[in-house]
């Protein structure tokens, strides 16, 4: 058992990709010139990993329609390939200050593996826990986190908005990206379901697909990593963050409410889906694109919580 759980937390090593970029000394000369205020301006936009700025998913010359509007689909394959080089690749390039991110995620997966049985025994796995956590959980699924993602790029398209649209790509490439990784872990480990077998889990044991195994949960690496993106491109907005992470935090506790996963499986695929988002943010963000707010107001003047926003 002490194998299996020092295997798994290897596997989930590459979902912390680092791409740490050196400081060219006319950089660092500068940057020792910079006011403070400067800084802490800059500090802002910064992601959690240290991540090299990368081509962007939303270049300048495709503001206003100057490409058209599938043009900037045609790199993202390349940029794909690219981050799955990184992240695949992220134990050889880590930097110090990012590493205790790997043994965060390592030990609280090995943690929560080793007490799955026991805390799934301890919920009350009636029928209408395992139908309101399978209806709720619908908000994870591919069918609804693809046309999301559309509908920020095509609606942003035509209300000329760069932020909307960058966010629907940067969206698009995280699911791929999540998708890709997603696969290859279950196919590895190959961990049965709660409702599998004798309902312990164990790994290499399922009796499905091995594209259909128990870890890590699809719907909470992918449900995370898009509130990562949102969270990120929005984040003087409130409100955004609060409704990307209430969402994803409602599909983790559906998938175990509803017997598809265990805690392991959502808690280490939410990280995983998190630091991903915001990998691929500090990848593929254009900081031209400094914030449309126009069109984020019009739409979230319609949302209301209880409290008249301003």
């Amino acid at each position: 058992m002490t194998t299996k759980l020092v295997l798994l937390a290897l596997l989930a090593i590459p979902a912390f990709p680092q791409d740490a970029a050196p400081v060219p000394q006319s950089a660092a000369t500068q940057q020792e010139s910079t006011p403070p205020s400067a800084n802490q301006a800059g500090q802002s936009d910064r992601t959690v990993l240290d991540v090299k700025p990368g081509g962007k998913v939303l270049k300048n010359k495709d503001f206003w329609e100057g490409t058209g509007y599938f043009h900037p689909f045609v790199r993202m394959p390349r940029y794909v390939l690219s981050d799955q080089a990184k992240i695949w690749t992220s134990p050889f390039h880590t930097t110090k200050s990012d590493a205790k991110w790997w043994a965060i995620l390592g030990g609280t997966s090995a943690v929560l593996i080793a007490t799955d049985k026991w805390t799934v025994k301890q919920l009350p796995n009636t029928s209408g826990q395992v139908r309101l956590g399978t209806y709720t959980s619908r908000i994870g699924a591919a069918y609804t986190l693809i046309p999301l993602s559309a509908g920020f790029y095509f609606i942003g398209t035509a209300a000329k908005s760069e932020q909307f649209r960058e966010t629907g790509l940067l969206a698009f490439e995280t699911l791929i990206d999540t998708t890709i990784i997603e696969t290859v872990l279950k196919a590895a480990t190959h961990r049965a379901r709660p409702l599998e077998g004798n309902g312990e889990g164990h790994f290499w044991d399922s009796s499905g697909s091995i594209l259909n195994a128990s870890f890590p949960s699809g719907h909470a690496i992918n449900t995370w990593a898009l509130a990562s993106v949102f969270a990120h491109q929005y984040r003087h907005h409130i409100i955004v963050p609060i409704i990307a992470y209430t969402l994803a935090s409602t599909v983790v506790v559906a998938r175990v409410g509803a017997r598809r996963h265990f805690p392991g499986d959502v808690v280490t695929g939410a990280a995983m889906g998190w630091f991903i988002g915001d990998y691929v943010y500090g990848r593929r963000r254009n900081p031209e694109i400094t914030g449309d707010t126009t069109l984020g107001r019009k739409i979230l003047a319609h949302v209301h919580f209880g409290f008249e926003m301003q």
